[in-house]
């Protein structure tokens, strides 16, 4: 199973384009999911939803979609992944109602968290879960050297099939800051190694575009050949598409899923492009 998504399900950009012309902010979600079969939840990394919100957000998706929430930079940032015991357990009871839809929870951890800290990494994720999938995203490049700080890494995260998140940023940096979405965009996101490896059962790409859609092309095409492979070995890849301000990050999905051309695989339409067309008398 193949699960496809971007770092956000609303926003108003996508109205009239993606969305149907009026969709209410509160089904953005609804609309999101005859799309896309899973989402980059991002929302869970700045701040707690309401119970109810929780409730809806599980009740306006089918079964078969899945989230993938970010665990709160409460944790991973401010409490550097200490002492958290009770308020990550209020936590997960806070997300408790929608784990039949979690297909993963995601810890992503500041550049400061070096291979250093690679025992407070296992302390706190020995708190989590087992029966939760866990992708865990790295930005010091101490976890990148290809010494045993990665390899003691790589083996921590193999032996608990949890599966380390791959962060491709080379489109978005391929090209000049001329806009000050670019800008922000590249300020923002971390310019890392891409190290390609599987170290659980679903292996994450999280793939920042550049902004001519074509020219994505020549850096996904090893991406297709990677997913296959893992598809045939019976994985669950999930694959989430941004772009510097996200205004196309629909399209860049649809245009990868096309290229991949692989049957069961298929995005849904549109719901814009179901509405019913304006007819001019005149």
């Amino acid at each position: 199973m193949l699960y496809l998504g971007c770092p956000q399900w609303s926003s108003a950009h996508w109205k009239g384009r993606f969305f149907t012309n009026h969709c209410p902010n509160n089904k953005m979600l609804s609309e999101y999911a005859h799309i896309f079969n899973s989402v980059e939840g991002n929302t869970s990394f700045y701040a707690d939803p309401k119970p109810s919100t929780i409730e809806k957000w599980r009740a306006d998706v089918p079964d078969d979609f899945r989230f993938t929430f970010k665990i709160p930079k409460r944790f991973s940032h401010e409490m550097a992944l200490q002492n958290c015991h009770q308020a990550l357990s209020a936590w997960l009871n806070l997300f408790e109602p929608i784990f039949e839809k979690l297909g993963m929870i995601m810890l992503q951890l500041p550049k400061s968290c070096g291979p250093e800290y690679l025992s407070r990494i296992v302390e706190f994720c020995q708190l989590l879960p087992k029966e939760l999938n866990l992708g865990i995203e790295i930005r010091h490049l101490g976890f990148f050297d290809k010494t045993d700080n990665e390899r003691r890494f790589n083996q921590f995260l193999m032996a608990n099939n949890y599966d380390r998140i791959m962060m491709d940023t080379r489109p978005l940096f391929s090209e000049p800051a001329t806009t000050p979405a670019i800008i922000d965009a590249q300020q923002k996101k971390p310019k890392v190694p891409l190290h390609v490896i599987a170290t659980g059962n679903s292996p994450v790409i999280r793939y920042v575009g550049c902004s001519n859609l074509q020219a994505n092309r020549t850096f996904y095409s090893p991406w297709l050949k990677k997913i296959n492979h893992w598809l045939d070995e019976g994985k669950t890849p999930y694959v989430f598409f941004h772009t510097a301000d996200n205004y196309d990050a629909p399209l860049l999905a649809k245009q990868f899923i096309t290229d991949l051309n692989r049957e069961g695989t298929q995005l849904g339409a549109f719901p814009a492009q179901k509405q019913p067309q304006q007819t001019s008398f005149l």
